[in-house]
């Protein structure tokens, strides 16, 4: 064998070894890695709606596009103890199932009237099963604090002050 087609093939070998890990993930899966909790590309994609349904997107940009779903994602798998976890997603799973019985569609397929719909639904704890309550309180608490700390609302939207409240020697005092 020669030298140089020994070398043309290890490099295409280790090529395909470093992208094997990309192609295993896959569309069915989530977009990032999680180690405590299975999720699928589906239900990864229900929880980018709801996102986007508790901070929609205006002038600004809401939590879907943010990302902030991710930041959900990973907060659940690794603070939360397993049986926190398997409340989530039983309760997304159940979301998801109310919305197809009321209106006939996943909640991705909802229109965004309907899915508000469910969203005050379950705020206004309608009569739904108690995991949709244990899966929204923690996706709404996550979504606030992900978009919260997201680098566009801190570097955008609020003026970072290293040190707020300095002391102004020259502030005009009024006489009483």
């Amino acid at each position: 064998m020669k030298r140089r087609t020994a070398i043309r093939q290890l490099v295409v070998v280790a090529g395909g070894l470093a992208l094997l890990p990309s192609c295993l993930s896959g569309p069915g899966n989530a977009a990032i890695k999680l180690s405590n909790i299975i999720l699928s590309g589906e239900q990864e994609k229900t929880l980018a709606e709801i996102a986007g349904t508790i901070i929609p997107a205006t002038d600004t940009p809401g939590a879907k596009e943010l990302g902030v779903h991710l930041f959900v994602l990973k907060m659940l798998d690794d603070c939360y103890e397993k049986d926190a976890q398997q409340k989530f997603i039983k309760g997304l799973g159940q979301a998801d199932q109310v919305a197809k019985e009321r209106f006939g569609a996943s909640f991705t397929k909802c229109k965004p009237e309907q899915r508000q719909e469910l969203i005050s639904d379950i705020e206004n704890k309608a009569s739904l099963p108690a995991e949709i309550f244990d899966f929204y309180q923690i996706m709404k608490q996550k979504t606030l604090q992900g978009y919260l700390s997201s680098e566009y609302v801190m570097t955008k939207q609020l003026i970072y002050e290293m040190a707020p409240g300095r002391y102004n020697g020259y502030f005009p005092v009024k006489a009483s």
